[in-house]
């Protein structure tokens, strides 16, 4: 099995999250007692958050750097970033490092179009929403993006940061988020939605919306995470 190196921390609830599908989904894999072999290395929060609102992309880069150096010399095989985010600081972060980044976008876009979807919503920090980083990303995959108005994007935001990194889940506000959600499936033609903060899924469901698909990518994440790690383990098997 290989070991997952993860940088967590942004959140702390999303990191947790993140630690149960890894281990879950290892189970299903490989059944009896299996669970993930994972280093974590979390960053503080009130460092993450001040580094995003200020766009102090530089800083925050050789902040992840060494994080990501500490994992591979723990003996991480792959690392994964716990945040949307913070992959558009990938290149400074994972500078210098010979072990891969599973990049959040590939099981995303891979799900998407397994679906046979080609234009989508992006729900995420207003750093992710408004600039094209990730975007581009998922351009880069086959995948068109639409994203809510400025005004939608800083509302989408003060609940990211204010409510959900609190474990705060509010009714008022997740009927917010599906009105968005509704308005670009009906002006944007939006076939689906990236839940692409790894705290959104926690607020909005599936269920609540059973027409319009939704990527949550935070599951899709770990649970590609977790293939990975067994690949050659479930082989033998």
């Amino acid at each position: 099995m290989k070991t997952v190196g993860i940088i967590g921390g942004s959140t702390d609830l999303a990191t947790a999250e993140y630690y149960k599908l890894i281990n879950a989904t290892v189970r299903e894999q490989l059944g009896g007692f299996h669970t993930g072999e994972i280093i974590i290395n979390s960053m503080d929060l009130a460092k993450s958050v001040h580094y995003v609102h200020n766009e102090l992309w530089d800083e925050g880069g050789a902040y992840l750097a060494g994080k990501a150096q500490s994992l591979e010399r723990a003996g991480a095989d792959f690392i994964i970033v716990v945040s949307n985010t913070w992959h558009r600081a990938a290149d400074m972060f994972m500078k210098g490092i010979k072990i891969p980044l599973l990049h959040i976008a590939d099981p995303t876009a891979a799900a998407i179009k397994a679906q046979g979807l080609t234009r989508v919503i992006l729900l995420g920090t207003k750093a992710t929403m408004g600039t094209p980083y990730l975007i581009d990303e998922f351009k880069a995959r086959g995948v068109e993006v639409v994203v809510p108005t400025a005004e939608e994007q800083q509302f989408i935001d003060d609940v990211i940061f204010q409510e959900l990194s609190f474990w705060q889940f509010k009714e008022e506000s997740k009927n917010k988020y599906l009105e968005i959600i509704d308005r670009l499936v009906r002006e944007e033609g939006a076939q689906g939605a990236i839940l692409g903060c790894t705290e959104i899924p926690l607020l909005v469901k599936q269920e609540e919306r059973p027409t319009i698909p939704f990527f949550d990518t935070l599951t899709l994440h770990a649970k590609a995470a977790a293939l990975q790690a067994v690949a050659d383990d479930a082989e033998k098997q």
